[in-house]
Formats: C-alpha cells, sequence, structure tokens
C-alpha cells in the first residue's frame, strides 16, 4: 500500500500543479458574472464550444478529485469505526497526573508580614 500510495500522491501534485497552470493560462471567455445575466450568447448555459485548455481542465479536475478520494481511501484509519472504544482502551493505558487536584503549599497562601508605621 505504500507503493500505491507514493503514487497517488505524486499525481495528485502533478494534477494539482498543472490544474493550476492551465486556469491560469486560460482566456477568460465570457464577461465573469455579468454574462450570466446579461446574454452573451445565444445558448442559455453559454457557448459549449470547448477548446484543448478547457478540456484539459476538466480531465485534470476529474483526475484531481480521484487521486484525492483515492489517498482518502489508501490513508484511512482501519478501526475508525471506534473512536469511544478507542479513546477507552486509550486511557486505560496512559496515567493521568492530576495537577489540578493538588493541595497549594501554606506557604504560597500566606500573606507577607506587614511591618508597624513608625
Amino acid at each position: 500500500m505504500l507503493i500505491v500510495s507514493g503514487i497517488l500522491l505524486v499525481l495528485f501534485v502533478l494534477s494539482s500543479l498543472l490544474l493550476i497552470a492551465v486556469v491560469l493560462i486560460q482566456d477568460e471567455q465570457g464577461e465573469g458574472l455579468g454574462g450570466l445575466f446579461g446574454g452573451g450568447s445565444s445558448t442559455p448555459f453559454g457557448s459549449r464550444s470547448g477548446n484543448v485548455l478547457t478540456r484539459l481542465t476538466s480531465i485534470l479536475g476529474a483526475i484531481f478529485i480521484l487521486t484525492a478520494f483515492g489517498l482518502a481511501w489508501v490513508n484511512r484509519t482501519p478501526e475508525s469505526g471506534d473512536v469511544i472504544g478507542a479513546a477507552r482502551r486509550q486511557q486505560g493505558t496512559q496515567t493521568s497526573v492530576e495537577w489540578w487536584k493538588t493541595e497549594p503549599k501554606e506557604e504560597s497562601i500566606q500573606s507577607p508580614p506587614v511591618e508597624p508605621k513608625k
């Protein structure tokens, strides 16, 4: 599983870097949010003509999401269903120091001696 995790991690990093680069290279084809309401094309959801960069963005996005899910699945903890039981087992093996229940020393409670005025 270590090899699969390493391969997935390399694919994840490469796809994320390439996705960032491809998105930054793309030319803004619409008017942004203003193009949603003001039109700009004859179809209701914008033009469907995709060039190489938009297709590459879709492919890299799919690879990014699939590798993210793959990494999450490979690196999951095997006993994730029994969180309360794991906490109880861990609490039973640890010795806790209850520092808040210790009694303060008498010297720290007493106030300093008051000198008489002359």
